[in-house]
């Protein structure tokens, strides 16, 4: 009788066995991130910085890929595509959150609802932990909130008060249909376009005016066509980086909290920047030729009795009520505590 043959896994050495366990816990795991922030700029250098924070991450860190200037779409096709796979993370703005769960609206869409960057902190500090639950919720954890300081109105005619802007051809993000409408309710004449699209249209005429954050004005160079901008804190763009719960869930919990530590930093100092960036593109912007307009008190009130009297319709259609009153009551609590703004 012939001597049987061994199985072949008796026969693999116990030290090649022990390498490629090890050498499967270390794989790194990849993520793909997409952001429409242009390539080059501190935006996108500050992610870079964070994706080698976490190449260093522990049981091997993940290797981030940073896909900029809208390469994967507008921030609706970034959620469509980390729903699928395509993707795992993206850098969006509350207009892409907001496809996630409208929720998020809270922190932004109420144009002169914030008096001060303060403000705007404070609200963040009590909503967030709420809203990064029901993101979860939708399969999606919160990395990092950041935001890019205040809105402020671009145009190519001068614009000092809303009756001026009702004359132009306003830029809004494609896809909103709400705000869309909310805009046409109040006498104005909104163009949906893609971000990729605004250069353009400002170029040719499609559009006239874009709010917009200096930051990005100078450097999506928006600022060439319309040389003009109106010096009023309209909104904070607010937004935040997230990451699908499923990609996030095959990355192991040691490396998992390494990964926030560094995005939680990355979160604080891009914020920070970017405020301070913003103001410094003005003057940059103003050395190239922007005219700024600046804004009396009396300009200001008009503005802001011109935003109030849209809330009705923002409350509960782009806003959800319940947020919408939160928002307003923590407000009203904190400007009564006579803390004072210091931005």
């Amino acid at each position: 009788m012939k001597p049987r043959r061994p199985r072949s896994s008796a026969i693999i050495p116990a030290s090649v066995i022990g390498l490629l366990l090890i050498s499967s816990a270390s794989a790194q795991t990849r993520v793909r991130l997409g952001t429409l922030a242009p390539k080059g700029t501190t935006l996108h250098q500050i992610l870079l910085e964070m994706g080698e924070q976490w190449r260093k991450a522990p049981s091997g860190g993940v290797a981030l890929t940073v896909y900029p200037d809208g390469t994967m779409g507008g921030e609706a096709d970034m959620v469509r595509r980390m729903r699928v796979g395509q993707l795992h993370a993206a850098m969006l703005t509350v207009a892409g959150l907001s496809d996630i769960d409208v929720a998020v609206t809270a922190l932004q869409n109420m144009p002169m609802m914030f008096r001060s960057l303060d403000e705007v902190d404070y609200i963040g500090e009590k909503l967030r932990p709420k809203l990064e639950q029901r993101l979860l919720e939708k399969g999606f954890v919160m990395l990092f909130w950041a935001d890019v300081g205040w809105v402020r109105f671009f145009s190519r005619r001068p614009i000092e008060r809303p009756a001026d802007l009702k004359k132009l051809k306003l830029f809004v993000w494609a896809g909103d249909a709400h705000t869309v409408d909310l805009w046409k309710s109040g006498g104005y004449s909104p163009v949906p376009l893609e971000t990729s699209d605004a250069l353009a249209g400002l170029q040719t005429g499609l559009i006239d005016a874009m709010p917009n954050v200096p930051l990005v004005a100078l450097a999506g160079q928006f600022y060439i066509p319309a040389s003009h901008m109106l010096e009023l804190n309209w909104a904070p763009l607010v937004g935040g980086t997230v990451i699908s719960r499923k990609q996030w869930d095959t990355i192991p919990k040691d490396t998992q909290q390494a990964l926030l530590a560094a995005a939680q930093h990355t979160g604080e100092r891009m914020r920070a920047t970017n405020r301070s960036e913003s103001n410094q593109a003005v003057d940059t912007m103003k050395k190239r030729g922007l005219t700024v307009h600046p804004v009396t008190p009396d300009i200001e009130a008009e503005w802001r009795r011109a935003a109030e009297e849209v809330y009705p319709q923002i409350r509960g259609k782009l806003v959800p009520a319940e947020w919408f009153d939160e928002v307003q009551g923590l407000l009203k609590e904190y400007r009564a505590s006579g803390a004072k703004p210091k931005s």
